[in-house]
């Protein structure tokens, strides 16, 4: 519906397109809504496809690839000469994948028919908007709007990046020379990915984590697999410390200073900046639509991804919870189906999570830690892959996969692992929880021999005293 020569009028309005704005406005307009796409960036997929998930773990995948071939004499394959990497044609292959996938989203965008618009846009009241661009402004008018505008890496004063010493998550993954020394400030999932990537390159990394511990909130097993990789990788990683100063010049130096007081100063040819993100919330002109966000900038919704104006609704990582594009993706349905009027909520019993380190680190529930915490009675089942023939033959034979039932009724609540293909198994997990499934449901049913997946039932055979391919202790 055209309103005047430069202003024009939809059903939805959808403001951003990573994982969750593609995806709901794709799904609109399969249930025949009139939609717009808008997309300040060139491409679509947002930070995830472009600059975050699927660039690092194409990094991750040659890091893997190259660490392997260099130990591959061990099972008598010889390869001649030095393994070198390439990164000019390591970072123009990432590119490859991405472009295909950006590529690929646009054209379904394109042929369930959304209309893409590029541009920048602010809200002028809660029934309107202005999408600014290089070719001038047009106003938009809507019935209804999903926000769906991601977040940023957060960079403290004095540690923004500069592009070529200090870099963000972006600029990290398109490096054209693997850096000889590497300081990474931050210890959550970017940083514990970066740091064993690079690390695996044959950088010498130093990982600066304010917190006594890695991943504090998991389990001390999980704890414990993720310490001592990081030790054979030759990960210099430093707790309880703070990132005080950056100065740049032939080097890079970092000034730390401990919890107990002493300080230390390191250096190095880069520095990653990886400490969290907050929402895109603050530039889009939200105040003059009356939607509420928390105190830290998240817009609230409810179950059905709806704020308090009820026509605009929001979803992904700018309503807060894990930031994570497969949560983007079910809430992304879950507005769509809203905003047609079809019963639809948003359940979130279990979001699985991965740490794509080596080995992955891959969880759905709850964690024996948080049981406990909870004073849940439980028992708990633990198969380490160094007795399963899967693993062994794959040379893989770190890590566990735990399992977290109550203790009366024997329903999961809970799936731990650590080890190769972590985040390709916790599928199964995750589907065991939210169906509700038991110990027995795990446990009986028939999984292909050998595989990785078996060890998943094996451990509910552990948690239910029934395992026979390990020795377990009388609890």
């Amino acid at each position: 519906m055209v309103v005047g020569a430069l202003e024009r009028g939809f059903d939805v309005v959808v403001i951003g397109g990573g994982p969750g704005g593609y995806l709901t406005a794709i799904r609109l307009a399969q249930l025949k809504k009139d939609v717009a796409l808008i997309e300040a960036s060139d491409s679509l997929g947002g930070i995830c496809l472009n600059e975050g998930c699927i660039p690092s773990k194409a990094l991750i995948h040659a890091a893997d690839f190259y660490y392997s071939a260099k130990k591959a004499s061990k099972f008598g394959v010889n390869i001649s000469g030095d393994v070198k990497v390439d990164f000019p044609k390591l970072i123009q292959w990432k590119n490859s994948v991405v472009k295909r996938l950006t590529d690929g989203v646009k054209y379904l965008s394109e042929k369930n028919g959304v209309e893409l618009i590029k541009g920048f846009a602010v809200f002028d009241d809660d029934k309107s908007l202005t999408v600014k661009s290089e070719n001038g402004n047009q106003k938009i008018h809507f019935e209804k709007c999903i926000i769906a505008t991601g977040s940023s890496p957060f960079f403290p004063e004095g540690f923004e990046p500069d592009g070529k010493n200090i870099l963000g998550p972006r600029e990290i993954l398109s490096l054209e020379e693997l850096p000889e020394k590497l300081i990474v400030i931050g210890g959550g999932y970017i940083g514990l990915e970066m740091a064993a990537l690079f690390a695996k390159f044959g950088s010498n990394v130093s990982l600066i984590e304010a917190n006594d511990l890695l991943i504090k909130d998991h389990d001390e097993d999980v704890r414990n697999a993720l310490k001592k990789r990081f030790s054979s990788l030759g990960i210099d990683v430093n707790l309880s410390s703070r990132a005080k100063k950056i100065t740049k010049g032939d080097s890079v130096t970092v000034d730390i200073e401990k919890k107990d007081g002493s300080t230390k100063t390191l250096s190095g040819d880069k520095v990653l900046i990886a400490l969290g993100r907050y929402p895109n919330s603050k530039s889009i002109g939200l105040e003059k639509t009356g939607v509420a966000t928390d105190e830290k900038g998240f817009i609230i919704v409810n179950e059905k991804m709806q704020t308090n104006v009820p026509h605009i609704y929001s979803i992904g990582d700018v309503v807060g919870g894990p930031l994570l594009a497969h949560k983007a993706y079910r809430e992304a349905k879950v507005a769509a189906e809203a905003v047609a009027d079809i019963p639809a909520a948003f359940d979130n019993v279990v979001i699985p999570a991965v740490i794509y380190t080596d080995p992955e680190i891959a969880w759905a529930g709850i964690s024996e830690k948080e049981a406990k915490e909870k004073n849940l009675e439980i028992v708990t089942g633990t198969f380490p892959f160094h007795a399963s023939g899967r693993a062994l033959t794959l040379d893989a034979p770190e890590g566990f996969v735990k399992t977290i039932a109550e203790k009366e009724t024997k329903r999961v609540l809970g799936v731990e692992i650590v080890g190769m293909d972590a985040s390709e198994l916790i599928s199964e997990a995750a589907l065991a929880i939210e169906m509700g499934a038991f110990l027995d449901d795990l446990s009986k049913t028939i999984h292909p021999h050998p595989s990785m997946s078996e060890a998943l039932l094996e451990s509910a055979e552990a948690a239910l005293g029934e395992a026979v391919h390990i020795i377990q202790s009388e609890k």
